[in-house]
């Protein structure tokens, strides 16, 4: 398999070829393949100019699957970017065309998981504001560690120490 910076070089020198003599189908094509390699590159300002010709050739989309394809790499790319709230529009667009578009699908559930994380280490990010100040290190190191369903325990080990701690400090005023 060719790395992805080589990829990314060829894909580019096919668009400049395809922009001297090939039809509107090829050159089509050959951005296609660039942008495709762009938002898939590991570079974000490669991701980010993947995502820009995507958005600037949306318009000219001659049929549902051209805009389909599109759509879906513009959604991979803001996903890369860490956009997730844009790239789920993105991917629901796409199933508004394709339902049962399984690669489209697969995307919607990493958006929608990495979405949930977030919010669940915000959540015990606020938490650990207001925990009694010897729970603040413990819950710290549980934040960093924080991770799928070890998040959800986490989650519950942090809501336990809270609770510990205001019993603990309960206990003491009395």
């Amino acid at each position: 398999m060719m790395p992805r910076a080589s990829c990314t070089e060829g894909c580019e020198k096919e668009v400049a070829d395809a922009t001297t003599g090939a039809s509107d189908e090829g050159k089509n094509e050959s951005i296609m393949r660039l942008s495709w390699a762009l938002v898939h590159s590991k570079q974000p300002q490669d991701v980010q100019r993947g995502i820009a010709m995507l958005q600037a050739s949306l318009a000219n989309s001659s049929s549902p699957l051209q805009q389909r394809e599109k759509l879906y790499l513009l959604a991979v790319g803001f996903y890369r970017s860490g956009e997730y709230s844009r790239s789920r529009e993105l991917t629901d667009q796409c199933l508004e065309i394709a339902p049962d578009w399984r690669q489209a699908l697969s995307l919607k559930k990493a958006i929608e998981d990495r979405i949930t994380k977030g919010n669940d280490l915000k959540l015990l990010s606020l938490l650990a504001r207001f925990c009694i100040p010897p729970y603040q290190n413990r819950i710290h190191l549980c934040l960093c560690n924080a991770d799928g369903v070890i998040g959800i325990g986490i989650t519950l080990i942090t809501i336990g120490l809270i609770a510990g701690g205001i019993v603990a400090s309960l206990v003491r005023r009395k």
